[in-house]
C-alpha cells in the first residue's frame, strides 16, 4: 500500500514528520514550510474540535465531538458500582470512499 510515495505497512505509524515529508515531496514547499503547513492544519482541526465543532474532510471522514452524560459503571474486578463523570469524546467517522480504499475497493470520488 502506498501513501504519498511512502511505503506504508499495516504495523507502521505515520508521524507528523512523515506528513511533512509527503507535503515537501508532493507540493514542492521547503521542508520548513511543509512542517509549518502541517502544524497549521492540525492546529486548526484541534481548535475547531475544542469548540465542539464537527470537522468534515470530504472523501476522508468527519471528526465529531460528543457529550457523554454521567453514568454508573462497574469495576470489573470487584463488581462495585462507581460513577463515571460526564465528559466529551471525539469520534472519527470515515467516509465511504475511505472505507472502500481501506478495503481495497477502487471507488471514484463522488
Amino acid at each position: 500500500m502506498k501513501a504519498d510515495n511512502l511505503e506504508v505497512k499495516a504495523s507502521r505509524t505515520v508521524t507528523r514528520a512523515d506528513l511533512t515529508e509527503a507535503v515537501y515531496r508532493r507540493v514542492g514547499l521547503s521542508r520548513a514550510e511543509s512542517a509549518e503547513l502541517v502544524e497549521v492544519v492540525l492546529q486548526e482541526i484541534c481548535d475547531c474540535l475544542e469548540q465542539g465543532e464537527t470537522v468534515k474532510l470530504s472523501s476522508f471522514g468527519s471528526f465529531v465531538v460528543r457529550d457523554k452524560g454521567e453514568r454508573i459503571g462497574r469495576n470489573p474486578k470487584t463488581g462495585v458500582e462507581v460513577p463515571i463523570s460526564p465528559r466529551r469524546v471525539m469520534v472519527f467517522k470515515p467516509s465511504n470512499i475511505l472505507k472502500g480504499r481501506v478495503n481495497g475497493e477502487d471507488l471514484a470520488d463522488e
